[in-house]
């Protein structure tokens, strides 16, 4: 019979183990190893039955156990250390607080999805965990962030295979009140709430629950509440689930709706109020219409309150395709928004105008969060340097005039949570060598660009743990492989054979990500001998792990997965890959340290970053990858292999498969199985050894999230906080009115004549020009511009290349003309083929970039031609 209701009874714990509660609700357990050791001692086989979910394990261990516990002086001894390191943590001043600078008194930081751990499963991929991965870090650091996201009934899919291996999507119901959350209050008690306007007079409701992540709180805002109606309810139900509707209405409960749920835990707790605001990836980009919406309920005009939320607005964003950016019918759009829906003293094209791709090559009907994201944002990053230049590319439509290097994305390469990722047989490793917190602060802040303490290591050291981890991702292999078969109709009778699968002495690759064509899960099979080959090498075998998840619309996915399960099916060399479903941070946290080599092969450049392959370098585990993301940035030859790229432009998809496939057998046959399996006089693998030394000594440091939220305090944050500081609501008004006057004038903004005091082709490296610049500028001021000679290496089609800008100093002027003179040396420094020429841009104080209005005026050819502006 089924239930007609649902409800959780909790236990009441004796007074003694109180403390007990409040480290379950601080989601710090999921990172932190003495947390979790605590739990498990409670009742070490319902720790296990829970999956470590504290919070299932205090709900379902037996009142017994628990006055047990209470007589125990030892666990409560242990109780009252953790507990008070708890309380130190959260109130103890860190690298943050440490910090000089002035730097922001909150951060918002909004994201569709969040992985902090496998306990509260409302994340899908790699954004999500990145997101996780974030919040973390902060709280090591006390930055003072506060992480907004939705929480939905049904999370992310739970995927199993049938019995022919196709996908299958599960998505079980799940229930806030066995979430490690909990309500926000109003102070009467009533649960917080937000709403949204909605067409026709309806409303969305949203409660707010609230995951504490260490010190920084995760406030989840969830539709399922009695006073909405059934669509209504229906909007937090799945992650990256329903139609563009449903999308929509899930994105302005992100963006608006979150800002207001920061506001109301703002009031309710005393927390200050965000100083920036960072959107991560376009989704939430609608939370910039609502900090306009508050600004112009405080007396400012629509664009002054433009101009003072991009000041404090990061974004950041993660897709190296058009195809990957969420994009709305503009008619859908302008029907949620206006005097009929939300946001009211807004008008309607506004809103419109800041999200329509109105540049050459854009969908001009299209709302596009992404560009909606970089135009209410004054500060934009790419997550690895490649990305960042294939983001300046992507999106230099809107600044036109401008070369893609010169467009204002810059870039800040992510990082994992060493914590959560490290497997605590590595940090003990590091704990016996440096000492435990000199281990936890070099996992955690980070700051050192070598972690040299790792060459004292003796070789045979490492190889143990190496050896290992590899069993420990053996034996968890065959119990999930046991489970999928069971869950694929196999009877027992049927399994024996997997108590053969896979070998701890095997030399074993990993392959686990998201499942888009790009990724290309099953380049591997491009030729099946080969890999057979390879797997039953009778000296240098390979094993391989692979998991992953297909998007549930995505089919031609689900076929990539179910033709690599085929083959892993074939008795041949079930023994020696294996697919495993339902691929999640519980998985990833065995299989990234068991593995020997991590597999990454995209179609360049279509990987904005990867973090699978930094979780696992943090292990020991070495790179095989496509030189994509952040593999591209920081690969050397010390530690890890570059599969090579066949990406000329006659080459087509098909051969290109072909020939990076032969790329990688080649790798794994002539190098990275014969170093694997090479003995030195020790009996040890020698040459590998080192390279894991290396890996761990000089990728370690790079990859951490630590450093790479230090990097946005320090090169995002903190200018975004200062730039909001310095935008009153004067200077708000002032900074619109100059951008409209400026914008106005800008089409009479000439360069009129140039001339250089050397009038030869060619000149000594050395030698300083004299430029004079004759400009109008119209109803512009010379303190309304800058006006630059830009030089450098000019190509073969006279395109500058390496560009250096200097600035030029008006000498007299405005003449009978109007015209204006400007004068400057330009020293020729390099020598081949060199050229210059020379610009106007907008300049102004409050400007973050000379581009950011995306206005630059350059000479007519014809003047550059007789100008000479190219030297030979």
């Amino acid at each position: 019979m089924k239930a007609i209701r649902r409800f959780t009874v909790r236990p009441v714990l004796p007074e003694a183990l109180h403390p007990l509660s409040d480290l379950a609700r601080n989601l710090r357990w999921s990172w932190h190893a003495e947390t979790r050791d605590l739990f498990r001692s409670v009742d070490p086989e319902r720790w296990a039955a829970c999956g470590g979910d504290p919070v299932r394990l205090l709900g379902s261990v037996p009142a017994g156990r628990l006055v047990e516990l209470t007589q125990d002086s030892g666990f409560l001894s242990r109780l009252a250390v953790v507990r008070d390191d708890l309380r130190e943590y959260v109130s103890g001043d860190r690298w943050y607080q440490e910090q000089t600078s002035d730097l922001p008194t909150a951060i918002a930081y909004f994201s569709p999805e969040f992985g902090i751990t496998a306990a509260l499963p409302q994340y899908s991929g790699g954004l999500g965990i990145l997101a996780g991965d974030h919040l973390k870090a902060a709280s090591d650091l006390g930055a003072p962030l506060i992480g907004v996201g939705l929480l939905y009934r049904h999370g992310y899919f739970r995927q199993s295979l049938s019995r022919e291996g196709w996908q299958q999507e599960h998505y079980p119901v799940l229930d806030p009140n066995e979430l490690p959350v909990v309500p926000l209050s109003e102070d009467d008690g009533t649960p917080a709430q937000v709403s949204l306007a909605l067409p026709g007079g309806r409303a969305l409701r949203a409660r707010i629950w609230l995951a504490q992540v260490g010190r920084v709180p995760l406030l989840m805002l969830d539709s399922d509440v009695e006073e909405n109606g059934a669509g209504e309810r229906g909007v937090t139900d799945r992650l990256y689930g329903g139609g563009s509707e449903h999308r929509l209405l899930q994105e302005m409960l992100l963006g608006i709706g979150g800002v207001r749920a920061v506001r109301t835990y703002c009031r309710l707790t005393g927390h200050p109020e965000p100083e920036v605001f960072h959107t991560n990836e376009g989704h939430a980009g609608f939370l910039g219409l609502e900090r306009i919406a508050e600004l112009i309920d405080e007396g400012l005009d629509f664009e002054a309150a433009l101009e003072a939320v991009r000041a404090g607005t990061v974004f950041t964003t993660h897709t190296p395709v058009p195809a990957g950016i969420d994009r709305f019918d503009r008619e859908v759009v302008a029907r949620h928004f206006g005097a009929d829906a939300e946001l009211p003293r807004i008008d309607v094209q506004r809103v419109l105008a800041l999200g329509m791709e109105t540049y050459p090559g854009g969908e001009p009907n299209l709302f596009n969060m992404a560009v909606m994201g970089l135009r209410l944002g004054q500060r934009a990053n790419g997550v690895s340097l490649l990305h960042g230049q294939v983001s300046r590319e992507m999106f230099s439509g809107l600044w036109p005039g401008f070369d893609p290097e010169e467009v204002p994305i810059t870039s800040v390469t992510n990082g994992v949570h060493a914590p959560t990722w490290v497997a605590p047989e590595v940090f003990r490793l590091g704990a016996r060598q440096v000492g435990a917190q000199r281990t936890e602060d070099a996992l955690t802040v980070g700051g050192s660009d070598r972690w040299d303490a790792v060459a004292e290591i003796a070789d045979q050291e490492i190889w143990d743990l190496r050896r290992v981890l590899r069993e420990q991702l053996v034996l968890e292999v065959r119990d999930r492989l046991r489970a999928s078969w069971r869950q694929r109709g196999a009877g027992t009778a049927e399994l024996g054979w997997i108590d053969g699968v896979l070998d701890p002495d095997v030399l074993t690759i990993g392959f686990a990500r998201r499942v888009p064509s790009y990724k290309r899960l099953t380049l591997m099979l491009r030729d099946r001998d080969r890999l057979m080959d390879l797997m039953l090498h009778p000296e240098r075998p390979v094993q391989i792990v692979v998991a992953g998840k297909a998007h549930p619309a995505d089919d031609g996915g689900k076929r990539l997965i179910q033709e690599l399960v085929r083959f892993a099916d074939d008795p041949r060399v079930r023994h020696r890959i294996v697919f495993l479903p339902d691929y999640g941070m519980g998985m990833a946290q065995k299989l990234y340290p068991g593995c020997d080599i991590w597999l990454n092969n995209p179609l360049r450049p279509l990987e904005a970053c990867g973090t699978s392959g930094m979780k696992a370098a943090l292990n020991g585990c070495l790179n095989l990858s496509v030189l994509d993301g952040w593999w591209d940035e920081w690969f050397q030859p010390d530690f890890g292999w570059a599969i090579p790229t066949a990406d000329g432009t006659a080459t087509d998809e098909d051969r290109r498969d072909e020939l990076e496939a032969g790329a990688l057998y080649d790798l794994l046959e002539q190098r990275v199985a014969p170093r694997f399996y090479e003995r030195g006089q020790e009996g040890l693998p020698d040459r590998w050894i080192e390279m894991v030394r290396r890996t761990l000594t000089h990728l370690g440091p790079k990859v951490l999230a630590g450093r790479m939220v230090r990097e946005y305090v320090e090169r995002l944050y903190a200018p975004a906080a200062q730039a909001h500081r310095a935008l009153t609501a004067r200077a708000a008004h002032e900074l619109a009115a100059w951008k409209s006057r400026v914008r106005a004038a800008w089409p009479r903004i000439t360069v009129d004549h140039v001339e250089a005091s050397s009038a030869t082709a060619t000149a000594e490296l050395g030698t300083t020009l004299s430029l004079r610049v004759r400009v109008g500028l119209g109803d512009l001021a010379p303190d309304d511009v800058e006006v630059q000679a830009v030089a450098g290496r000019v190509d073969g089609d006279d395109r500058i290349a390496d560009a250096v800008c200097v600035p030029l100093k008006p000498v007299n002027g405005p003449d009978l003309e109007g015209r204006w003179s400007y004068e400057g040396p330009l020293s020729l420094d390099r020598t081949g083929s060199f050229g210059y020429t020379v610009r106007i841009l907008p300049s102004h104080r409050l400007l973050a970039s000379g581009a950011e209005m995306g206005l630059v005026a350059v000479p007519l050819e014809e003047l550059a031609e007789a100008a000479g502006l190219l030297m030979r």
